[in-house]
């Protein structure tokens, strides 16, 4: 298994060359060359699995025996230790045809622990036995920071740089990145959205001198690895449906912003998962539902909402499934990013417009349709939804049909968006983690959006 580039311009990588890259040399995206296939005999067998045991079967297959078989599963143990549920991501049944699949048992109570707590054990490993020095630059709109920051703080041989938006974030999210208070964390709190912080990230990614020099490494979804962690938990939760309703259409409803959770899940069809439909949740930024919708992909005005790890309008994946809708045309992928940077929107062909339809459905949920949700299904189910997860169920119940269910992603635990939460009247019990956050004290840079100054924090945190 080799690696290429959403742009063609990068020559073909091993694992773990891919996972150390991030973001591709050439500006795209890293892909693998051929999507291996799962086999109905191989989900058979595979409904016998834990979990982690799920996602060492689906690692093989992508990780070319890179890292050897008892090394993996040790990290793949350390990772998933520290998660409150021993099924890592709980499939719970709400209603006849409706599922939530919990992904927010892990130490930040966000579904980017899934993912990230992993990455923090390869980045370890890698600098143990590479001697490989790691520097991990991201940008957040809440979780992914949280998370990562919890998966490498205090680890020797790392040091990690998050950048999220100033008081654009759940005062849970941002307690959670600030109060740690370890010498390899620096947190910094820019003056803007989310897509400001993304994009000096992308910047300073391709910019490929100080790249090297300064020896950056990915967590956000840029990073193939994230997307392969997350599609274990598709598969998982497809086989750990009732008998009865796998027998009928299956559909994932995902709450997403930056296009990667929902790649994971296209990713996992294109493998075998008997996958109907993805349906993508927003909010009120909705470049995704317009793109699906319309076939524009345009960034629109930024506005803030009740579920602001969604506050995003430039998708950084949505790269990755372009490659695969042109065909895997690496000419053309090229062609329309450039036409996006240069003209600020891109617009495909009536007929590929049709196949983008016949794999997605999309549904930009509005803060008040949230606030109702939410409010609802606790009254009629008791189950309080966290924001972001209520957007999704708002999608589900636009677009279930007869004869299909509905898998939607509980992305988060509510806790973590309190502020939404207490708009609906509902007063919910903190966990003991996240109410210890609030007596902790926070370590934090503020900064203006400007390139120049973010880069000046970064040299001297990292010393080179």
């Amino acid at each position: 298994m080799k690696y290429i580039s959403t742009r063609g311009q990068v020559e073909a990588k091993g694992f773990v060359d891919t996972v150390l890259m991030g973001l591709a040399d050439d500006g795209g995206l890293m892909i693998p060359q051929e999507i291996p296939a799962v086999t109905a005999g191989q989900l058979e067998q595979w409904k016998k699995l834990s979990y982690e045991e799920l996602f060492l079967a689906i690692f093989s297959l992508y990780s070319n025996d890179e890292i050897p078989a008892d090394d993996l599963k040790a990290m793949v143990s350390r990772s998933y230790a520290s998660f409150r549920s021993p099924e890592v991501a709980p499939v719970v049944k709400l209603k006849d045809n409706q599922y939530v699949l919990e992904l927010f048992h892990g130490p930040t109570f966000a579904f980017k622990d899934v993912a990230l707590q992993y990455i923090g054990e390869f980045y370890s490993y890698v600098s143990r036995t590479r001697g490989e020095i790691i520097h991990i630059l991201g940008a957040t709109s809440g979780d992914t920071g949280a998370a990562a920051i919890q998966g490498v703080r205090g680890k020797e041989g790392i040091k990690i740089s998050i950048l999220h938006p100033h008081q654009k974030v759940s005062k849970v999210q941002e307690l959670q990145m600030t109060t740690a208070a370890d010498d390899n964390v620096l947190n910094l709190s820019v003056k803007g959205n989310f897509d400001d912080c993304q994009k000096v990230i992308k910047e300073l990614f391709a910019d490929l001198d100080f790249k090297a020099k300064h020896h950056l490494r990915a967590i956000n979804s840029i990073n193939f690895v994230r997307i392969l962690a997350q599609t274990v938990y598709y598969f998982y939760a497809y086989l750990h449906l009732e008998a009865a309703d796998q027998q009928k259409k299956v559909n994932f409803i995902v709450p997403s912003g930056n296009f990667g959770n929902v790649f994971s899940g296209y990713l996992a069809k294109k493998m075998g998962l008997p996958v109907h439909k993805l349906i993508i949740a927003t909010n009120e930024n909705n470049i995704l539902e317009r793109f699906v919708t319309t076939g524009e992909y345009q960034p629109g005005e930024f506005k803030s909402t009740h579920s602001p790890s969604m506050d995003i309008q430039v998708a950084s994946n949505f790269e990755r499934y372009l490659y695969y809708l042109m065909g895997e045309d690496a000419t053309k992928v090229s062609a329309y990013m450039n036409q996006l940077q240069t003209e600020g929107r891109i617009v495909i062909s009536p007929e590929d417009l049709k196949r983008v339809q016949e794999e997605f459905a999309a549904y930009g949920a509005g803060n008040d349709e949230c606030l109702e949700v939410i409010g609802r299904y606790q009254k009629d189910t008791g189950y309080l939804l966290d924001p972001h997860t209520a957007c999704g169920i708002t999608a589900y119940e636009r677009f279930s049909g007869e004869g299909e269910v509905g898998i939607t992603l509980a992305t988060a635990h509510p806790a973590k968006f309190d502020e939404a939460i207490a708009l609906t009247g509902i007063k919910q019990e903190f966990p003991e983690e996240i109410s210890q956050l609030f007596s902790k004290t926070q370590h934090q840079e503020v900064v203006d959006f400007d390139k120049e100054e973010i880069v000046r924090q970064l040299v001297a945190f990292y010393g080179n």
